[in-house]
């Protein structure tokens, strides 16, 4: 899949950041302080932080927050993503590359002029991904988090969507229902149980929500699965993202929810999503 990467709030990858500019620090000596507390790609994230501080000061700053353990993209305001630059802040759930799979998946259901729904949408990196991979497409986000919300409307709105407050499908427009080509939720997925495992990054500074599952994993899915046909068009497709584990328990979900399942995986990303596909119901008349 080729991005495109016209929007210029959007724009950048990471070797242009770190060729960007002229440094205002020693990059030498940020790797040493970032080995010292642990960090394990110091080199890359020093000549990020040496190319996003403005001033010494500001880096020092920055080396300090990311040597007690904020993580590297709160520290600069951003994550790469589908070699996009997406806005992240504090506490929203940072994208991880896997997740650039369930944009594959997605991209290669999505016809330009499509009705797209990006559900659970964090900083709104899926939809904003989307919106680069296929022309003209029509994007809708939500989450119930007013904080990642306001985050999303940074991504998404250059990207020409709109980002909606609220459980679920409670806050789109009621004018979407039965239209919508492709929906996209990389709704939480990690067991309750679970949480006390995950990295201290992610454990300690993300947002709860974005996390818990519930006490399987799977409650939002089973939440989305079981509205996604009333918002789905005859033939539209609801992806999630979900773990090779738990993928035969999504499939089940799918089925009961009267959709068509089937399961992508990608090794190399450590990446399984779940696609439904809702039935067209054809007449029996034989005319």
């Amino acid at each position: 899949m080729s991005l495109r990467k016209d929007n210029s709030a959007l724009r950048t990858d990471r070797e242009a950041v770190v060729n960007s500019g002229e440094p205002c620090g020693d990059t030498k000596a940020v790797v040493a302080r970032l080995r010292a507390a642990g960090c394990v790609f110091a080199e890359d994230e020093a000549q990020m932080l040496v190319a996003a501080a403005r001033t010494p000061t500001e880096l020092t700053v920055m080396v300090d927050r990311r040597a007690a353990g904020l993580p590297l993209e709160y520290v600069i305001g951003w994550a790469e993503f589908c070699g996009l630059q997406v806005a992240v802040d504090i506490g929203v759930f940072v994208p991880r590359h896997r997740t650039e799979f369930l944009v594959r998946q997605a991209a290669a259901l999505t016809l330009s002029g499509a009705i797209v729904v990006d559900l659970c949408c964090g900083s709104g990196a899926v939809g904003a991904a989307l919106a680069a991979a296929v022309e003209r497409i029509e994007l809708y986000a939500a989450d119930i988090d007013p904080v990642a919300v306001r985050c999303a409307r940074r991504n998404v709105a250059v990207a020409g969507g709109q980002v909606f407050e609220g459980d679920l499908y409670e806050p789109l427009p009621a004018s979407l229902r039965g239209r919508v080509d492709v929906l996209v939720a990389n709704a939480p997925y990690v067991p309750t149980k679970a949480i006390e495992l995950l990295p201290p990054e992610a454990r300690i500074h993300e947002a709860r929500m974005a996390l818990d599952g519930g006490a399987d994993g799977l409650d939002m899915q089973r939440r989305v699965a079981v509205a996604a046909s009333l918002w789905l068009v005859p033939g539209g497709h609801l992806l999630v993202e979900t773990s090779e584990r738990q993928a035969s328990q999504t499939v089940e979900i799918f089925s009961c929810s009267g959709l068509i399942p089937r399961v992508a995986r990608f090794d190399d990303l450590d990446a399984t999503v779940v696609i439904g596909t809702k039935p067209v119901l054809h007449s029996d008349s034989g005319e």
